[in-house]
């Protein structure tokens, strides 16, 4: 396997990656692509205001009390979109929350906080568990996802909110697969579109493509249903990237919250990862992402040490070793996800076996599967000493980062809040 020479992404990850002549992937080349002398933030944050002011122009107009709308998580991002639109730009935005019920303690406290913080106005779906577990079980058997119904929600049920409250201007914050692979280039001024909902974030399928599976009925679907193009038209609805307009630095923006809003990191270890403040609100995601490494060989210590070596926090060796202590590590939360849908861990590995990539994962004598490869396994060589980054004064696990990333040797301090200080095996779903 190939891996790219500055971080730790190999050539199956996904979506796309691309490598250069230099052994660096297009995820590095759009990181870098940020930091250049010809990207001009200044000019990007005025286009940026044009539209806020144009989204004002239109509440008043239209006699609407909210100007935007914020689809929220609250997580790190949902807290610094909302701080941003309001606190700097003067925005009335409504909050809109897709509750997929598979919420950590830690997510549910820190969504409280964003509301009472921000003052904002909050419309909350919460999908049902018959609902939910039908969906979860039928897209982990087809395509190895079990939270396909989180995506197709937060994706979805914001637009249904805009096409009733008649609000044109939905606001995201980064796009998420720009920056892990650089799918697409800074230039390109990307908007959220109905295709990319479809192709990136629901794997091809839309909610009718569900019904009759697993008991699938109508109204299991309703919230994934994306409005009609007449009424996006009519609405004249568009959906923005803050990440285009807005240097985006995560680690910096959750220090920013933790000051300002007071979000909250978790202080416990993890057991996928060694990041404290990034979806931590997601219980499944640990066996979501497990599921990304039976497939393709790779997960989220990979995911966010990759990120700490393009920002210069870390370097490849002390990535390799987080890749090689986490990617691997099948979660204790498998048996609670196993349990809600009625199957068996055996169950839910034979569902998997099909979907593994066999340029990674080979059969042994006595046929379990093995993987041949990891960034582990490699030898840094000059080609990956050239391609290195200019190494910040704020390591990873430095005393400044304490808060923010998992140092056994130095773990952050106790908050006294349960639900930041303890994991928990089971979701909340409200």
């Amino acid at each position: 396997m190939k891996y790219c020479a500055r971080c730790l992404y190999p050539e199956n990850a996904k979506p796309t990656i691309i490598f250069d002549d230099e052994g660096v992937c297009s995820g590095c080349r759009y990181h870098e692509s940020r930091m250049k002398l010809e990207v001009d933030w200044d000019e990007r944050l005025g286009m940026l205001e044009q539209i806020l002011e144009e989204a004002k122009f239109m509440a008043r107009k239209r006699c609407n009390s909210h100007d935007c709308i914020v689809p929220v998580s609250g997580g790190k991002d949902s807290h610094y979109q909302v701080w941003l639109l309001k606190k700097k730009y003067g925005m009335n935005p409504l909050l809109v929350t897709f509750n997929h019920t598979y919420n950590t303690p830690a997510g549910n406290r820190n969504l409280y906080n964003l509301v009472e913080k921000s003052g904002c106005d909050l419309v909350r779906f919460t999908a049902g568990l018959d609902s939910v577990r039908k969906i979860s079980r039928y897209m982990l058997k087809t395509v190895g996802d079990l939270t396909w119904h989180y995506h197709a929600g937060i994706r979805t049920y914001p637009f249904q909110v805009a096409v009733e409250r008649n609000i044109p201007l939905i606001v995201w914050g980064e796009h998420g697969f720009a920056e892990l692979t650089g799918i697409v280039s800074l230039e390109d001024f990307v908007e959220f579109t109905r295709w990319t909902r479809k192709e990136h974030d629901m794997r091809g399928y839309e909610p009718h493509d569900l019904i009759g599976k697993e008991g699938i009925s109508e109204q299991d679907i309703a919230p994934y249903i994306y409005p009609s193009d007449e009424d996006i038209a009519r609405v004249e609805v568009r959906g923005i990237y803050l990440s285009n307009f807005v240097y985006w630095n995560a680690n910096k923006q959750a220090e920013i919250m933790m000051k300002e809003w007071d979000f909250a990191p978790i202080t416990f270890e993890r057991e996928r990862t060694f990041n404290l403040h990034s979806k931590i609100e997601d219980h499944a995601n640990d066996v979501h992402d497990y599921l990304k490494y039976l497939k393709f060989g790779y997960g989220r210590a990979t995911d966010d040490a990759s990120m700490e070596i393009r920002h210069g926090r870390m370097t490849r060796e002390e990535g390799m070793v987080m890749v090689k202590r986490f990617d691997s590590h099948e979660p204790s939360t498998l048996q609670t996800y196993c349990d809600f849908l009625g199957i068996t861990k055996q169950q839910f590995y034979d569902w998997v076996e099909p979907m593994r990539d066999e340029k990674l994962w080979k059969k042994n004598a006595v046929g379990k599967w093995e993987p041949q490869d990891a960034i582990f396994l490699h030898e840094i060589g000059d080609l990956e000493k050239k391609a290195r980054v200019k190494l910040s004064e704020e390591s990873t696990f430095s005393e400044v980062n304490r808060r923010m990333y998992y140092n056994p040797l130095n773990p952050p301090p106790k908050t006294g809040e349960r639900a930041l200080d303890e994991s928990s095996l089971s979701f909340r779903v409200i």
